[in-house]
């Protein structure tokens, strides 16, 4: 595999019941600040990216997603789950060529082709049973991201 493939971690994604609620227990507990908002229909969330004041724009962050309805993929991690870590998400430098060498290793990703994620990323995600109970997304920049 190409050592350029994945370049950092990229986010560790909170499943919450409530966004704004959670926004405010980070940033009066812990001084984060929201620094991207976004409502993903497809993905049946409403999300906020945190970081800490003065933090390089390429630095890890912290997801915090909220269902929008009861049968979203959060809504139904919080029902089995309850609250709290989801996902950890590593940034890669081109999604098809990282998706296809997992696969030629055997690897299980949940989509067939990448799906729009935070900010117009690219996204796919490695099958939990095959990377040690830890549901890994895969995340692709947009080239001009959104905000």
């Amino acid at each position: 595999m190409r050592s350029d493939l994945v370049t950092a971690i990229d986010h560790v994604g909170i499943a919450v019941p409530d966004l704004d609620v959670a926004i405010a227990w980070y940033s009066e507990h812990l001084g984060m600040v929201s620094t991207h908002e976004e409502v993903n229909e497809e993905q049946g969330v409403r999300e906020a990216m945190l970081s800490f004041p003065g933090a390089s724009s390429d630095s890890a962050a912290l997801q915090l997603l909220a269902p929008l309805n009861g049968d979203s993929t959060i809504a139904k991690f919080i029902d089995r789950n309850g609250p709290g870590l989801q996902q950890l998400a590593y940034r890669v430098s081109d999604i098809e060529e990282i998706s296809d060498e997992l696969r030629s290793r055997g690897v299980r990703l949940l989509y067939d082709a990448p799906r729009r994620g935070t900010a117009d990323s690219r996204i796919n995600f490695v099958h939990p049973k095959d990377a040690g109970g830890v549901l890994v997304e895969l995340v692709e920049p947009a080239k001009n991201p959104i905000h």
